[in-house]
């Protein structure tokens, strides 16, 4: 019987009739001719605030609950929903949808909660008479009608009495609604604090795996880096090694060379005066020419002859043997200067060890304390020898006795103790109180990871 496939909100609770005056219906007809549409009057008072769900029914006489209604039509929204005026509607319903009986019927505005607010008087779908009809009523008629009303009135005193009960009812359940919906509430916020602690647990537990992989990358990194310091180690006494053989032999070259710089200058002293004998002869067999070509006696040229055969023969044996001087000092160059490569070549070795040994020490001493009986080899100057110029004068070395601090490079004399020494060493270290290992006061992040490792195992 509704134009509409939607269900009107109803309720099985009849309401005191005190409400019935919120919505007031106007220019209600005693009778409307069958067949015709059917505009319904009402006015909104201010004490309701029309909804979407409101509507307006065609009930017949005699109803109980609004789920009897004949037919329907959704109450249009006015406006202004908040206005403190009262607001005029209207509402046509179809001649399809209406009554074809006589019945009395009356128009109900129920809101969507299924309560009535409004009620007109009654009403009949009838033709209208020409002409006025007199109707007369006999004394059995009245008796009867008049019965009939008393009955109608004990009724509505019974539906009181119901409604009244089914409004305690209503009451009472209403506020079991809002227990129930308090303890949902509550559980939907359990709820919502179980899946916030599930997704921090969740979270806890990843960032406990990622500490535990990088706890095993620390171990890992660890036993690598101890694998180093043993090679590092074995490569620096490897290194000593072969820098003391080197050490030994270039002395075993200096000396050698010293040896040959020594005989080349004796060389030099024995070709200088050989150089002075020869000018020497050459000017006494000047000299001698000279006075042969002043002579005149026949005889004497002989003699004379003879006498320059005797200084050019000894010329010659002095030629000669400056000849030997020469070719003995080339030689004696010759290994000068094989000597001189040589030296050369065990000094850039030299240079190279040495420096291997200054980066195998770096990289020990950042792991573990150097010995205070440890002294460290003096490196030589760029170009320099590792125990100086034979013949570039005297050089002064240091003592090997002073100390020098391997984390800040402080010197320590020879009077100064050896607990000094080592407590001054100490003082750039931490040890772990566990394992007793040592860590540099500038690797702390390295210390604190070590600490956190141990709390791990």
């Amino acid at each position: 019987m509704d134009e509409t496939s939607d269900e009107p909100p109803t309720s099985a609770v009849l309401l005191d009739n005190c409400h019935f005056s919120q919505v007031v219906f106007n220019n209600v007809e005693k009778f409307y001719v069958p067949g015709g549409d059917v505009t319904c009057y009402y006015t909104l008072t201010q004490n309701i605030i029309p909804r979407g769900k409101d509507w307006v029914g065609i009930f017949r006489v005699g109803w109980k609950t609004t789920r009897e209604y004949y037919t329907f039509m959704w109450a249009p929204l006015p406006s202004d929903v908040h206005s403190d005026t009262t607001v005029r509607q209207q509402i046509q319903f179809k001649a399809y949808y209406l009554p074809k009986d006589d019945e009395y019927y009356q128009f109900c505005y129920v809101d969507q909660d299924g309560v009535v607010r409004g009620a007109s008087v009654p009403f009949q779908f009838r033709a209208e008479a020409e002409d006025d009809i007199l109707v007369v009523t006999t004394q059995g008629e009245v008796e009867e009608i008049e019965l009939q009303n008393k009955n109608l009135r004990k009724e509505n005193e019974e539906l009181k009495a119901s409604c009244a009960s089914l409004q305690k009812q209503n009451i009472d359940l209403q506020e079991e609604v809002n227990k129930t919906q308090e303890l949902q509430n509550s559980l939907e916020s359990l709820r919502s604090n179980t899946e916030k602690l599930e997704l921090e647990l969740s979270s806890l537990k990843k960032e406990n795996k990622h500490l535990k992989e990088q706890d095993d990358c620390r171990e890992a990194e660890l036993h690598q880096l101890k694998e180093q310091i043993q090679n590092v180690t074995s490569d620096k006494e490897r290194l000593e090694t072969r820098l003391k053989t080197a050490l030994d032999h270039m002395d075993q070259l200096q000396s050698q060379v010293l040896n040959y710089e020594k005989e080349v200058e004796n060389l030099s002293h024995v070709d200088h005066d050989k150089t002075e004998q020869l000018e020497s002869l050459k000017e006494e067999n000047r000299q001698l020419r000279t006075t042969r070509t002043q002579q005149v006696k026949p005889s004497p040229e002989h003699h004379g002859a003879w006498g320059s055969q005797g200084g050019e023969q000894q010329n010659r044996d002095v030629m000669k043997e400056l000849e030997e001087q020469k070719c003995l000092f080339q030689i004696l160059q010759a290994k000068k200067n094989e000597a001189d490569e040589e030296n050369r070549k065990l000094r850039e070795e030299n240079d190279r060890l040495l420096r291997h040994l200054s980066q195998a020490r770096e990289v020990s001493s950042s792991f573990s304390v150097v010995s205070p009986a440890q002294a460290p080899i003096p490196a030589p100057e760029v170009g320099g020898l590792l125990f100086g110029n034979p013949y570039c004068g005297e050089i002064t070395w240091h003592s090997a006795s002073i100390r020098k601090c391997p984390m800040c490079d402080e010197v320590f004399p020879e009077d100064i103790e050896t607990s000094q020494y080592e407590a001054h060493v100490q003082s750039h270290l931490l040890e772990c109180p566990l394992c007793s290992e040592t860590f540099e006061k500038s690797d702390k992040q390295v210390f604190d990871d070590h600490i956190f490792c141990h709390g791990l195992e």
